[in-house]
């Protein structure tokens, strides 16, 4: 609020401005008021009427507006009116539609829309009068045309409808009017009547008996189908309104209503309708009449119904035949039916028959969609059925059951339906035929179609609920759902009907599932029924697909009964014959746990069944298994069936299971399971990974078994019926026979050897041999399995018991088996599966001796033979590809055997190691995948084996003699021209020496005398172009560094600096870059060179220069790093060798560009210029453009030492500054703009700047001369931006990009820029180079539109990052400023402009030189540079706050000069000083800020507005901050700006331009403070806060709230400046002038309605309203509805 002493100010400067004031009175005597009072009322009446409508029509006049947004607000707008005026509004659109005969149809419509809307609400308030006004209107309006079914006509009977609620006689009165007899009316009268009857039942009701005895005679006169149609839907809703009126008679106003005062006329109705109109051909007719028939039946009197079933039944079942949609014949079939029980009609026993068939085929009737029409037909017809299975159930049944046996497929679907709905809906009818329903469905269930399935299973779940079940032949139901569960997606396939129709989505399986589940958990009398009858599903094979469901409703079934109390036994097997044995389901459910993810998590399912059965299976387990199962179901829950571990998840289910015979320990028991699991062996012939899960469990139960009788007899059974075809088979009897042989082993051997010796296995055999090719295949099955078995049993057997047996029976019956005679010969066998069983039992084998506590004193005889067989089986396999293990399982047995005694002599050795490398060396990269198999696991297991196989062979000879043969035979795959092979030598190389520095003891101090041969071999391979090979190198390097130390006699643990380094290094070379590839090179080099003793220099030199020649360039290239990185460390030698460098150097620039000729070559180059640096420069100038690769190296290398870079900087600046930077020419047109060409001199010194610049050792003397280098190359930038080559070096450039090795940018600007960012990165400026990289500074500095801002950037990031060093670079940058080219001065002026924005000038007193500087510039001809000054000046708020005030005139004039620069077109200079004045104000003195501010603020007004978006934010933003400036005594003196300004800031909040709505924001929150209301402020805090989106409609309407409220008197001077805005250009604000209108008078009193001139207001909202934007239309129409507020 304000307060008492700036209020009174605030009325009388705002006064003249309100057409009234607050308090004025008129000037006339009380009695003179009275005497007038009645006249003035009057009046005000007449102007208030005349005032609403005028608005109203200025809206109805844009009703036919395009736009149906437009539309649909002009008649929100016209509701509006209505609410508050709603006679006024409904006598407007009467006399507008009456004036506007011709209107179209659509318009007319929504103008009597809108008033059914204000009707619909202010009905009870209408005058009789008014009314009566409305009701001849849209009468008039319904029955002008005879057209039938428009909108138009819709609408104006609604509003009839609408009025009737509350007027029904008059509505009557004029319908019936309008309904004479012997007349046939309008169908709009009949809909009226229909509707009302419906809309006000208790009205209408008592008129129609007048109005059917009226239209009965008019009936027999319609002629037309949709009058007839209307006629119908008339009577269906006159009887539907009767049924309510007599359904609610102790509502009613007349309850002596009766059913019999409408029967006649309906009767008379219904026979016209039934006899003449339902045999049309017009369909729509036809279900109207339907419709109608429905309801009419219930008021037919009894006699008349009973008299017309006969043939009204079969008339309606007709329809059927002639409607695809039959929604309303179901419908209506259903209420006669009704209407025919409750009579207790005796004809319906006649027609039974005809219903059930009409009605069966509407069920069967393919479903064409899923429509809720549909739907709702098919519920219909369900409904007629349940009426009359209540009626006549026998019948119904009688008719239903037979066509189960039908094999049609439609009909067995929909004769199922109906069932299921007759059991659900009828139940107490069915429940004496359950034995008779249940025997029906044998046919039914042996049907295969999916949908026929389905509908049996919802059946039978439906039967579940009510008792079916229990009854005899309830059990095959049971087992029917466990089928369906145990489908499997292929045995179920979505076969479409014969229609095409969609398939629904749940297949069977899923919908059994989810039955079975219902009916064991949520049917309690199904618990009976269902226990333990499940239990017979668990072991056949061909319900394992229904395992998961079936475990999970037995768990429920079994835990539900123990809560009962039924725990003590709750499977009785005696007195259950056909249940499996505990045997058979403890074996059972272990098995199919082995796979615990298939089948939706069968194992959890399984476990908690087996742990819920404990007392069943053995009394002792219960208390074990509630500790044991609990630990693998959670193990599954931790996993997913990717994550698990199918060998660890065996092995715990083994541990399991041996637990529980532990627990169990009854050898009687134990053999019965064995048995039982023996005997489910062949149930598992389709699931391999199941059956060799089981010949495990058998193995375990026969390893805990003590009767050797039972173990021997299982086992003979076990080898005589396996299939050793199956892969998985043999392995899985293998297994069985290797956990057996724990326990026993003499058994196991002899059944083993007893099965090879008898005659079984030669019949086998004999019976092969009838087939000769399949012979041979079947023996070797056989002959694989037995290899197998006695492999394994050596893995799993007692170690001191298998060395026994393994020469004299293990390996002689296995050799016996592989090796395969005719005729005394030994014959080679060709099957790859025997030679891998052989390999692996082999492996198996040797594993087992080596881990023996006696392997040491174990003399192995066939050792050597053994060797050489997997030799051979190793040279057997194919070089060009990797498919199977044979090569890996060779390599592990060849590694346990090399452990053992007697050792390999050194030639086997040798070609055990050759043939190895070949075998797994020579593979091709990167295995293919084959056959969907991926190989590369397999490729990483061989490769691992070939690693431990040589690490064993160096073991036993662990001595540098040792190694280096191991190095001998790796040296040819090192060195070998294919990288994958260089890069798995060196991955072996590597984990070779690893392996020897572990296990290295030196006893006594021994030189390593092949130190320098290794690591020259290794080093070069640093570079290698293989990323694995380089990092492989480098930790050879480290390893044979270690091992010197080691041979010096340093311990194990030491670790040296030094060598350390290598580790650091050996993660730099993963990236292929070579530069960063050859520096580390160099490193390592270096590193050699400070650990290599100096007798190895010699042979490491050797060695590397032998590597020059390497047909790896990279390995080349490294060697000549590392060479040249030794002669420097080493000092005399690269002195030596000088000569031979400048040699090469002359031998190798012609057409050779290897790397490791350069160093040479810049050597010399230095050489030369240190005695004559001018002439070098000089010559180096003068060669083509741009420079080649060599010329480049040249000039860097004349950065080594630095008083030579000094001299050679300091010529180069000055010749890239003596010449002019570019040449003007025209190219075409005389008067074309003129293109600037670069000169070469300074061009060719710019690029020689950044060769010399770029190389490392320039440091010193770039900052030595950094500021000159920084002003000249700054310089240099700007006056070559925009400037272009010249045309010979335009080709050359196009030359240079399209060859491979392209030489740097030539352009001009682009280069000035590269040799820029070098004099930052080699003067210790790198964050100033990256700040601009990351901002993007150095591509805007490149180009004429971002130079400016890229300078910008520059300035900062210099200020940021290299402070220190702009004293001396200001120094150099000011001598420029009055410099001939202007866009030097631009660059130096906005470098200098931008510093002053840092504090770092006030840290090095550079302030005042910089503020003189500027000003200097003030004048300068170029607006660019006046604008920068003006930047800079503004620059001094955020880089030096606090000196502001004592430079604040000199500030704010050059600023006041700024907005008044007349020589400035484009009034950017202004721009600049708006922006720069808005950070000043703050913080200069007050009495500074006085004398502008009014001047400035009026200044800045026009920019309000301005089509450039950049001066509205900016002048608005200004706006906001002097307001926040002004305090004290210049407030009453600026309130005046601020309420000018109120409006704009208010509308432009919906400026197009988000910067432009930011700057409001901010201006209009600065403004609030002014105003002194604190509501308002509240307002613009609650909605204008940054960051927040802003709802503008709400904000405005609060704001116009808190404003006509404190503020009354400001409404004509606010809507006469938003009246400014109708005008303005932009579509959204125009649309917000009038929002804002309307919410000003939506919250202003009607008093000060004179403030406003609503004629202007009216005209110009009529104006907007043809507005192109329909958004501006539409706000225009909203306030229009608003103003009604002032009527």
């Amino acid at each position: 609020m304000w307060n008492q002493g700036i209020k009174p100010k605030f009325w009388c400067m705002l006064g003249k401005h309100s057409t009234t004031r607050p308090n004025s009175q008129p000037q006339v005597g009380e009695e003179a008021a009275e005497v007038h009072t009645g006249q003035a009322e009057a009046e005000t009446a007449e102007m208030t009427e005349s005032y609403v409508k005028k608005l109203s029509f200025t809206l109805l006049e844009a009703i036919t507006d395009k736009a149906p947004v437009v539309q649909e607000q002009v008649c929100s707008a016209l509701c509006s009116i209505g609410e508050a005026q709603p006679e006024e509004m409904l006598h407007a659109c009467e006399t507008y539609l009456r004036q506007h005969e011709k209107l179209a149809h659509p318009y007319r419509a929504m103008v009597l829309r809108a008033m059914e809307t204000v009707l619909s609400s202010h009905v009870p308030k209408l005058d009789r009068d008014t009314a009566s006004m409305v009701i001849l209107l849209a009468s008039s309006e319904m029955t002008k045309t005879k057209e039938l079914g428009c909108d138009w006509q819709q609408a104006a009977s609604n509003v009839l409808v609408a009025v009737g609620k509350q007027f029904v006689n008059q509505v009557m009165e004029e319908l019936l009017r309008r309904f004479q007899p012997g007349v046939l009316p309008h169908c709009s009268v009949l809909q009226t009547l229909a509707s009302l009857s419906v809309s006000n039942v208790f009205g209408m009701v008592p008129f129609l008996p007048s109005i059917l005895s009226t239209m009965l005679p008019m009936l027999s006169m319609a002629k037309q189908d949709a009058m007839k149609v209307v006629f119908c839907c008339a009577l269906q809703h006159f009887s539907e309104s009767t049924l309510e009126y007599l359904a609610n008679l102790d509502k009613a106003p007349d309850p002596t209503v009766r059913k019999d005062a409408f029967a006649t006329d309906i009767f008379s109705a219904y026979d016209i309708l039934f006899h003449h109109w339902l045999q049309t051909r017009d369909a729509k007719l036809r279900l109207a009449v339907v419709a109608a028939l429905g309801p009419m039946s219930h008021l037919l009197p009894s006699e008349k119904l009973e008299e017309q079933l006969p043939k009204l039944l079969p008339g309606v079942l007709s329809l059927y035949k002639k409607h695809a949609e039959t929604f309303q014949v179901s419908k209506s079939l259903g209420q006669i039916l009704e209407a025919a029980v409750n009579v207790g009609s005796r004809t319906l026993e006649v027609q039974l028959d005809a219903l059930l068939a009409a009605l069966h085929v509407q069920i069967c009737v393919p479903v064409e969609s899923s429509s809720p029409l549909v739907m709702s037909g098919q519920k219909e017809v369900l409904r007629c059925f349940t009426v009359l299975a209540c009626c006549s159930p026998d019948r119904l049944l009688a008719f239903l059951l037979p066509r189960l046996d039908n094999n049609n497929e439609r009909l067995r679907v929909g004769t199922l339906q109906i069932l299921r709905h007759v059991i659900n809906s009828a139940a107490a009818q069915m429940e004496v035929k359950k034995p008779f329903i249940l025997s029906s469905m044998k046919l039914p269930l042996l049907d295969t179609n999916s949908k026929v399935k389905r509908a049996v299973v919802q059946v039978i779940s439906a039967m579940a609920h009510h008792g079916y079940l229990e009854q005899p032949g309830g059990e095959v139901m049971v087992e029917y759902i466990m089928q369906q569960c145990a489908l499997s997606p292929e045995q179920e396939p979505e076969q479409p009907g014969a229609d095409g129709e969609d398939q629904v989505t749940d297949s069977v399986r899923a919908v059994s599932v989810r039955t079975l589940y219902l009916i064991s958990s949520t049917v309690e009398r199904m618990s009976d029924v269902l226990w333990p009858y499940l239990l017979e599903f668990l072991t056949p094979v061909h319900f394992t697909a229904a395992l998961t469901p079936l475990c999970r409703s037995l768990v429920h079934l079994a835990l539900k009964r123990q809560e009962a109390g039924a725990d003590t036994f709750l499977v009785q097997y005696d007195t259950h014959a056909n249940l499996p044995s505990p045997y058979a389901v403890t074996t059972r459910l272990l098995v199919v746990s082995s796979n615990p993810y298939l089948g939706d998590g069968r194992g959890s399912a399984a476990l908690r069944l087996l742990k819920v059965l404990h007392g069943g299976i053995h009394p002792l387990l219960g208390q074990r298994w509630e500790t044991t199962v609990p630990l693998l179901l959670e193990y599954l829950d931790e996993h997913t069936e990717e994550t698990l571990s199918q060998k660890e998840w065996e092995e715990k289910l083994l541990v399991f299971l041996r637990d529980t015979l532990a627990v169990v320990s009854d050898n009687t028991w134990i053999c019965q399971l064995s048995q039982e699991m023996c005997k489910q062996l062949p149930c598992y012939s389709k699931t391999p990974q199941e059956k060799n899960f089981l010949y495990k469990c058998i193995g375990t139960a026969l390893g805990a078994a003590s009767s050797k009788e039972v173990v021997g007899k299982h086992l003979r059974e076990l080898l005589e019926t396996a299939k050793y075809q199956e892969d998985a088979e043999r392995e899985g009897l293998a297994c069985c026979f290797g956990i057996c042989a724990i326990a026993h082993l003499e058994d196991t051997l002899a059944q083993l050897e007893d099965f090879v010796k008898s005659d079984v296995f030669r019949k086998s055999v004999g019976i092969f041999s009838i087939f000769k090719d399949r012979s041979e295949h079947e023996v070797e099955k056989v002959k694989s399995a037995l290899i197998l078995c006695y492999g394994h049993v050596a893995a799993r057997a007692p170690r001191e018991m298998v060395l026994a047996k393994v020469e004299s029976d293990i390996l002689r019956n296995m050799f016996q088996c592989f090796n395969t005679k005719v005729l005394g010969i030994k014959v080679e066998t060709k099957d790859p599966a025997l030679k891998l069983c052989l390999v692996q039992s082999l492996c198996m084998v040797s594993q087992a001796v080596c881990s023996s506590t006696q392997a040491s004193s174990f003399y192995f005889s066939r050792k050597a033979e053994l060797v050489a067989q997997m030799l051979e089986f190793i040279r057997a396999e194919p070089l060009d590809s990797l498919r199977t293990p044979i090569r890996k399982k060779a390599m592990l047995a060849c590694t346990y055997l090399v452990h053992l005694e007697p050792a390999l002599e050194e030639q086997a050795q040798a070609d055990l190691i050759h043939s190895c490398l070949r075998g797994v060396l020579a593979l091709p990269p990167e295995p293919e995948e084959e056959e969907g198999t991926c190989q590369q696991p397999l490729y990483v297991d061989t490769v691992h084996a070939l690693e431990d196989l040589l690490t064993s062979l160096l073991q036993r000879n662990l001595t540098p003699q040792g190694l280096q043969v191991m190095v001998e035979h790796l040296s040819p795959w090192i060195k070998s021209p294919r990288g994958h092979e260089r890069a798995r030598a060196l991955g072996l190389s590597a984990c070779l020496l690893q392996y020897f520095l572990r296990n290295l003891h030196v006893s006594a101090l021994v030189p390593f005398h092949n130190l320098g041969l290794l690591v020259g071999l290794f080093s070069p391979r640093c570079a290698d172009m293989w990323p694995a090979t380089r990092q492989e190198a480098v930790g050879c390097v480290y390893s044979l560094l270690y091992l010197q130390l080691g041979y010096e006699g340093f311990s194990r643990d030491h670790r040296d600096d030094v060598a350390e380094q290598l580790l650091a290094l050996r993660d730099g070379l993963v990236h292929p870059d070579p530069t960063i590839l050859f520096h580390t090179c160099h490193s390592i080099a270096q590193i050699i060179a400070k650990r290599l003793p100096p007798d190895q220099l010699i042979s490491l030199l050797l060695t590397m220069f032998e590597s020059l020649g390497d047909p790896v360039k990279n390995c080349s290239r490294a060697a000549t790093v590392m060479i040249n990185c030794l002669l420097k460390e080493r000092g005399n030698v690269l002195l030596e060798k000088v000569p031979e460098i400048v040699s090469v150097l002359r031998s190798k620039l012609q057409g050779v560009e290897e790397e490791h000729v350069l160093p040479a070559a810049q050597h010399s180059v230095y050489l030369l210029a240190s005695q004559h640096c001018a002439a070098v420069v000089s010559s180096l100038l003068g060669s083509p453009l741009p420079f080649d690769s060599h010329t480049c190296a040249l000039w860097r290398a004349l950065a080594v030492e630095p008083s030579l870079t000094v001299q050679v900087l300091g010529l180069l600046m000055e010749k890239m500054s003596r010449d002019v930077p570019f040449k003007e020419s025209r190219t075409f047109l005389l008067g074309s703009t003129p293109d600037r060409v670069a000169t070469l001199l300074p061009l060719a010194a710019t690029c020689a700047l950044y060769e010399v610049m770029s190389a490392p050792a320039s440091a010193p003397a770039v900052l030595e001369l950094y500021p000159q280098l920084f002003a000249s190359l700054l310089l240099r930038v700007s006056c070559t931006v925009g400037v272009q080559l010249p045309r010979s070096l335009q080709t050359k450039e196009r030359k240079n990009t399209s060859t491979a090795h392209a030489a740097r940018n030539l352009e001009p600007c682009s280069s000035a820029v590269e040799a820029l960012q070098v004099l930052l990165l080699q003067g210790g400026s790198q964050g100033v180079v990256q700040c601009l990289e990351q901002q993007g500074g150095w591509e805007l500095i490149r180009t004429p539109a971002g130079h400016e801002d890229g300078v910008t950037q520059l300035a900062s990031a210099m200020a940021r990052c290299a402070g220190p060093r702009l004293p001396l670079v200001l120094k150099a940058l000011t001598c420029t400023q009055n410099g001939v080219y202007e866009m030097q001065r631009v660059t130096s002026t906005a470098f200098l402009a931008q510093l002053l924005g840092n504090n770092v000038v006030n840290d090095l007193m550079l302030l005042e030189s910089l503020l003189e500087s500027l000003t200097a510039q003030q004048k300068d001809s170029s607006a660019s540079v006046r604008r920068l000054v003006l930047r800079g000046l503004a620059n001094t708020a955020s880089g030096s706050p606090d000196k502001v005030p004592a430079h604040g005139p000199q500030l704010l004039t050059a600023m006041i000069s700024g907005l008044d620069d007349g020589d400035d077109p484009q009034s950017l200079v202004a721009l600049e000083a708006m922006v720069g004045l808005a950070r000043l104000l703050e913080l200069v003195e007050p009495w500074d800020r006085r004398s502008v501010l009014l001047h400035t603020a009026i200044r800045i007004r026009p920019f309000f507005d301005s089509e450039k978006v950049e001066f509205r934010a900016a002048s608005i933003r200004l706006f906001g901050h002097l307001n926040k400036a002004y305090h004290g005594d210049c407030e009453d003196i600026f309130l005046e700006q601020v309420v000018g300004g109120l409006v704009p800031l208010l509308l432009h909040l919906q400026d197009p331009q988000t910067p432009v709505a930011n700057a409001c924001r901010f201006a209009l929150c600065l403004c609030a403070p002014h105003l002194q209301c604190e509501e308002l402020a509240a307002a613009f805090d609650k909605h204008l806060q940054e960051g927040h989106s802003l709802h503008f409609g709400e904000f405005l309407n609060s704001t116009c709230k808190h404003l006509m409220h404190h503020f009354p008197d400001l409404l004509g001077r606010l809507v006469s400046t938003s009246l400014f805005y109708f005008k303005s250009s932009w579509d959204s604000v125009r649309a917000a002038a009038p929002l804002f209108t309307g919410f000003l008078v939506l919250h202003a009193e009607p008093e000060h309605r004179p403030q406003v001139d609503l004629e202007q207001l009216i005209t110009a909202l009529r104006l907007l309203l043809r507005d192109p934007a329909p958004g501006v239309r539409e706000k225009a129409a909203e306030t229009l509805g608003r103003l009604v507020k002032f009527a």
